[in-house]
């Protein structure tokens, strides 16, 4: 899949747990971790505006586009 996301990683910078994240933008821990692996179609919006303002992050720091074929 070309869209990488990172949600792990700036979790783990905050020093977040994936529970703590879901309870404060109201998700499920379920769907939150099907967001982290990358087994989401989408994301919606609002979802991705309110993980950015609790995590003070940018969209940019949780997804990332990687062409295919490209292994960097």
């Amino acid at each position: 899949m070309p869209i990488i996301v990172r949600l792990d990683v700036v979790l783990a910078q905050r020093k977040m747990k994936s529970k703590e994240l879901a309870a404060q933008i109201g998700i499920s821990e379920q769907n939150l971790s099907m967001l982290k692996s990358g087994k989401v179609k989408g994301v919606r919006f609002d979802t991705l505006e309110k993980i950015c303002d609790v995590l003070n992050c940018q969209p940019g720091d949780l997804l990332e586009f990687q062409a295919e074929g490209d292994e960097n």
